[in-house]
């Protein structure tokens, strides 16, 4: 579905946009934004609150918090359609408790009837808008995308799990309006097992096929154009985990993974100490940086040749803006002073990273690849068979 210099995120901002913001604003009018903590993630994942102020959005709060009341201003509602959001917004506009002049509330997803109905029983008055926007997704990166379902595993492979059926439903809802935001019903393919009943057996890739599929229809077919939408030309390939076990048992030594894998990265924040230097300092990996996109998919050896690079790059250009010093070329290299520093403290982080990986690399975590690797192929580097 992805193309070239394709974003999710930015397709998600979007959306979020002109279904929701648009949607509700006035002209000069500024409004409150409420989120619970799912569409917190899903908003962040995608802007930032300086995006947000020049939208009109005075302030963020988050729906499960104390809040002050603010009577005089309206208020979007960006939440899941849950037992527990829904009662605190209509906790939100008791009758002698009500916090704020109105309600503009979207929905990530499908409402449920019963808390719809108590929703409508409850607060109508003070609802100018309900809508459910279809967007249950989290854009973590341009091209990749989760659900933030940690316990999904443990409740689709184990045998004592009793809530398989419906993470199983929750996860094709999802991939639903990943494809509804791109625009796409596509054709649904996955890898068969011949002679296994889905419904009753472990073929997951399957099961979740056809809840897919079935989610799917069932979006075009009540979409507000009232069109059912025909099947577009991409493909969604679904597969499990059985499908490849082995890689779920190697060390990924490409610069992102080995990243996250070895060292305490936190919310893609990497700290670190630079030699000779007792301050601490912490880098942002994200994809606003052109040097980190094109480095977090090399192999560590090839980032390791890469950076020197790119210092030497570095160093030729400080050495032409030597020679004469006039007050022309003073000027200009003032105007380059900030670029440069950024361009060299960023190549230092990269470096440092790199060396924390190999630090870490070169312990235990080298023998324990060298182990893997016989493992996945059967044999060692001999070719004797394990």
């Amino acid at each position: 579905m992805a193309t070239a210099g394709y974003s999710l995120k930015i397709v998600v901002w979007q959306k979020i946009k002109n279904l929701i913001l648009d949607d509700c604003m006035e002209e000069g009018e500024w409004k409150i934004l409420i989120l619970d903590h799912y569409t917190t993630k899903l908003l962040s994942s995608c802007c930032k609150m300086s995006t947000l102020m020049s939208e009109k959005i005075s302030v963020v709060e988050d729906l499960h918090k104390n809040r002050e009341p603010v009577p005089n201003m309206k208020a979007i509602y960006f939440i899941t359609p849950t037992e527990k959001s829904i009662e605190a917004l209509i906790n939100d506009f008791r009758k002698k408790n009500q916090k704020y002049k109105a309600a503009y509330v979207y929905f990530t997803d499908y409402c449920p009837d019963n808390l719809f109905s108590q929703l409508k029983t409850t607060c109508s008055k003070s609802i100018k808008r309900c809508k459910e926007v279809n967007l249950s997704f989290l854009s973590h990166e341009s091209q990749v995308f989760t659900f933030d379902i940690p316990g999904a595993f443990y409740s689709i492979y184990s045998p004592d799990s009793k809530d398989k059926n419906d993470i199983m439903e929750m996860m094709a809802e999802k991939i639903a309006t990943v494809c509804a935001i791109l625009d796409e019903n596509p054709g649904v393919r996955y890898r068969k097992e011949y002679g296994n009943d889905y419904s009753f057996t472990g073929n997951n890739a399957e099961y979740l096929a056809h809840l897919t599929e079935e989610k799917l229809a069932n979006h075009y077919k009540l979409a507000e154009e009232c069109n059912i939408k025909g099947k577009t030309q991409s493909q969604l390939l679904i597969i499990d985990r059985g499908f490849d076990p082995i890689s779920s048992i190697l060390h990924e030594l490409t610069f992102q993974a080995m990243a996250h894998d070895l060292l305490a990265i936190e919310n893609n924040i990497y700290r670190y100490e630079i030699k000779n230097d007792s301050t601490s300092k912490e880098a942002l990996l994200d994809e606003d940086d052109t040097l980190w996109v094109n480095l977090r998919h090399l192999h560590i050896a090839e980032v390791g040749d890469k950076i020197p690079k790119l210092v030497k790059e570095l160093a030729k250009s400080s050495k032409a803006t030597e020679g004469k010093v006039t007050v022309s070329s003073l000027s200009q290299m003032m105007k380059k002073l900030p670029a440069f520093r950024k361009q060299k403290a960023k190549q230092t982080t990269y470096l440092t990273l790199a060396e924390d990986c190999m630090k870490h690399f070169n312990g235990i975590v080298k023998k324990m690849c060298k182990a893997e690797q016989d493992l996945a192929v059967g044999t060692d580097a001999q070719s004797q068979k394990n």
